[in-house]
Parts: C-alpha cells; sequence; structure tokens
C-alpha cells in the first residue's frame, strides 16, 4: 500500500515572451555526460513506477498527467492549494508543503513508501531565485536519502556549458536565477555515484499545443523555444530511458531555433 502526503514549488524556466519582456526593460537581455562512479543499478516500469513531480504548474502538470495516463502512481509536490482541484482529477496525489522548507521536504518523502524517481521543474523569478538553487537541492538531497533511483531536474539554456547559446543579453537579464540553476545542477551532478540523474535544459518556454517535434540535444551551442508539453513529453522520454542517464541535455523545437542558429543534431532517447 502506498501512502502520500505534503509538496512546494514555483514555476519553471522562463517564457519566450518574459525574456523578450525582460529585455527590453533592460535594454539588454548539452553536450555533457557526466563521468562518474555509477549509481546502483535500476529498473522503472512506468506502468507501476512511484514517482514524486515537483512544480506549481505548467511542465509539472503536463509530467503528471502524462504519467498518469501511463499507469504510474504520481505524487506532485504543491507548496498552496491552488491546483489540488486539478492535480485530483488526474487520479494523482497532493504533497503539499515548500521546498524551501527541509523539514516539510523530508515530511514529503517520508509519508510515500517507496519514491523510484523525482522530476523536479521548480524554480523561481529574478527578483526571488532562492528555490532555483535551495528548494531544488533540499529535493535532492531527501531524494539521495530515500534512496530515489532517479531524479529529473529540469532547468534552463544559459546554465553551464549553455551559457553562450542564447546569447550575452539574454543570459544577463536571466543571470540571477540561472546561477542558482547551476548551483542544484552542480550539487545533483555530485550525487551521481548514489542516484542516477538527467538535467534537461529547455528554450524559451511557450504555452502553444505540441508539436512532438521537439528533442534533446548534447549541442551546448544552440538554442530554441518549445513547447511546456513538448518539454514534459521529454522528460519522460528521458525518465524510462537508460540511455539519457547522467547526461545534461538542451531541449528545443528544430522549427523554432533562435536566428542564425542551424537545428542541432538529436540526441537519441
Amino acid at each position: 500500500m502506498r501512502s502520500a502526503a505534503a509538496g512546494s514549488c514555483r514555476v519553471q524556466p522562463f517564457t519566450s515572451r518574459q525574456v523578450r519582456s525582460l529585455v527590453a526593460q533592460k535594454g539588454h537581455a548539452s553536450r555533457y555526460g557526466v563521468r562518474a562512479a555509477a549509481a546502483p543499478t535500476y529498473d522503472l516500469d512506468p506502468d507501476n513506477a512511484s514517482i514524486l513531480v515537483c512544480g506549481g504548474g505548467g511542465v509539472a502538470l503536463h509530467v503528471t498527467r502524462k504519467l498518469k495516463d501511463m499507469g504510474s502512481w504520481v505524487w506532485q509536490l504543491q507548496r498552496t492549494d491552488v491546483r489540488r482541484s486539478e492535480i485530483e482529477k488526474m487520479m494523482a496525489i497532493v504533497a503539499k508543503g515548500d521546498a524551501l522548507n527541509k523539514e516539510e521536504v523530508q515530511k514529503v518523502f517520508d509519508s510515500i513508501e517507496d519514491v523510484d524517481a523525482v522530476v523536479s521543474t521548480i524554480g523561481g523569478t529574478v527578483a526571488n531565485p532562492t528555490v532555483d538553487s535551495q528548494g531544488n537541492i533540499n529535493l535532492i538531497e531527501a531524494a539521495v536519502k530515500k534512496g530515489v533511483k532517479k531524479f529529473i531536474l529540469v532547468t534552463s539554456i544559459g546554465c553551464g556549458e549553455t551559457k553562450d547559446a542564447a546569447g550575452e543579453k539574454v543570459y544577463e537579464v536571466l543571470k540571477p536565477v540561472l546561477v542558482e540553476k547551476d548551483k542544484a545542477e552542480a550539487v545533483l551532478k555530485s550525487h551521481a555515484d548514489k542516484m542516477t540523474f538527467v538535467i534537461i535544459r529547455p528554450g524559451g518556454l511557450t504555452n502553444d499545443p505540441a508539436t512532438g517535434k521537439a528533442v534533446v540535444t548534447s549541442d551546448m551551442s544552440v538554442c530554441g523555444s518549445i513547447s511546456r508539453e513538448d518539454v514534459a513529453s521529454l522528460v519522460i522520454k528521458a525518465l524510462f530511458s537508460k540511455k539519457a542517464d547522467n547526461q545534461v541535455l538542451s531541449a528545443m523545437d528544430p522549427a523554432k531555433m533562435m536566428p542564425n542558429q542551424a537545428a542541432p543534431a538529436p540526441f537519441a532517447l
């Protein structure tokens, strides 16, 4: 019998519209596989996996919906009850708590008998980006303690080796958030000997319908926009693909690349 209770969140990476707005206001705006000691082997069956999804809405809601359609047991971490009805209509369980509160995060993990995997899309704002680092770090450390098999962290193009992909102006506008996301990525990688991870860095997020053509790539030099639903689909593919294990990948729609950038070679999940 699986038990549940308690979660947190704020949102995830920035929309293309938000970036353009911030750039206007200010006047300026992966390839990467970690070779570390291997985490314990694991098997995830989507029809019976127990998964904690951490995110307020957007990508996280799409992930929860798709996982439930596959037959997974899903808990979604929520800081408030605003989306409780929507989540429960999917037959998922609301885990109430704040990712910035270590005690609440621990209670969430303690309340679930088995947690096979965690997906985190949580993020803050340029004005208040603390959750991008400390919120995710709290989740990562609790997941390691729980013995979680796999952790997928959704951050943003502009982090790490993709710093130059979106251009200097965009990076400078989003720098407060990206610097904090970098910290969370570093902590997650440091636990690669205990827990398999995947880091997915989407480009500018949109609310457009899914195209089904979005890709992940190990090319760190490119950037494009992508719908939230397409990000969710790629997250789920990565979750159940061992090819993605311990990889850092950018996500975008090849038809929505930044000017003068060619579509990247896709990473096969």
